[in-house]
C-alpha cells in the first residue's frame, strides 16, 4: 500500500480515536445524571482502537499513535523511513479531532476553554487527582510498555489470528481505567498534542512528558519483546497485517 494511502488511514484513524475518546470525556463524562464517567471514557478509547483496527488495520496497520510506531520499529516490525510520515499524519488527525470537539463543546451555554478542558493530560495541578511528575512519568512509561507488549504479542504471526484488535482495544481500556486519575491517560503523544495546542498554557508546558514517556516505554517494549520472542516467521511490518 502506498505511503500516501497509509498516512491518510493513520490520519483518519487517529482522528477517530481522539474524537471518540477525548470527545466522550469532554461531552459525556460528566453529563448530569446519566454521565458515562471515567469507566465510560475508558471504554470509549478502547472501542475507537478496536473499530479502527478492523477498519484500517489492513491499510496502515492502525498505529494511531507515534509511540506505537516507534515501538513497532524497535520491535523490527516497521521501517524507519516511514516513521516521520506516520507521526505527522497521526498528529494532524489528533489536532483536527480536537478542533471538532471544541467546536461542538463551545456550542453549550457557559462553556469556557479552561486550563483542564478538552481532556488535556498533565501532572501536578493538571492531574485529575493531583499526582506529581514522578507518578505521571512512571505511569506513562510502564503502561505504554505494557500496551506495546500486547500489540506485539497479539499481532505476532504465531498468535491466534483475527483477535488482535480485541486484545489491543481491551488493553487500552484497562490502561485508562488505571491511569485516568493520574495523568488523564496519554500513552499517545498525538492524543496529548491536540488538546494541549488548543488549551495552551500549562497543558502545553507539560506536553514534553507525554512525548518522552510513551516513546521511551514503547521503544523498551519493542526491544524487550524482540529479545524474548525473536522475529516471528514472516513477521508483519505493521500492526494488523496478518496475511
Amino acid at each position: 500500500m502506498a505511503i500516501s494511502k497509509r498516512c491518510i488511514a493513520e490520519l483518519f484513524g487517529t482522528f477517530w480515536l481522539v474524537l471518540g475518546g477525548c470527545g466522550s470525556a469532554v461531552l459525556a463524562a460528566g453529563f448530569p445524571e446519566i454521565g458515562i464517567g471515567f469507566v465510560g471514557v475508558s471504554l470509549a478509547f478502547g472501542l475507537t482502537v478496536l473499530t479502527m483496527a478492523y477498519s484500517v488495520g489492513h491499510i496502515s496497520g492502525c498505529h494511531l499513535n507515534p509511540a506505537v510506531t516507534v515501538g513497532l520499529w524497535a520491535g523490527g516490525r516497521f521501517p524507519a523511513k516511514d516513521i516521520v510520515p506516520y507521526v505527522v499524519a497521526q498528529v494532524a488527525g489528533a489536532i483536527a479531532a480536537t478542533a471538532i470537539i471544541y467546536l461542538i463543546a463551545s456550542g453549550k451555554t457557559g462553556f469556557t476553554l479552561a486550563a483542564n478542558s478538552l481532556a488535556v493530560n498533565g501532572y501536578g495541578s493538571q492531574s485529575p487527582d493531583g499526582y506529581n511528575l514522578t507518578s505521571g512519568l512512571v505511569a506513562e512509561i510502564v503502561l505504554t510498555f505494557g500496551f506495546l507488549v500486547v500489540i506485539l504479542g497479539s499481532t505476532d504471526t504465531r498468535a491466534p489470528s483475527g483477535f488482535a484488535p480485541i486484545a489491543i482495544g481491551l488493553a487500552l481500556t484497562l490502561i485508562h481505567l488505571i491511569s485516568i486519575p493520574v495523568t488523564n491517560t496519554s500513552v499517545n503523544p498525538a492524543r496529548s498534542t491536540g488538546p494541549a495546542l488548543l488549551v495552551g498554557g500549562l497543558a502545553l508546558q507539560q506536553l514534553w512528558l507525554f512525548w518522552i514517556a510513551p516513546i521511551v516505554g514503547a521503544a523498551l517494549a519493542g526491544l524487550a519483546y524482540r529479545s524474548l520472542a525473536g522475529d516471528p516467521p514472516s513477521a508483519p511490518p505493521i500492526t494488523g497485517d496478518r496475511n
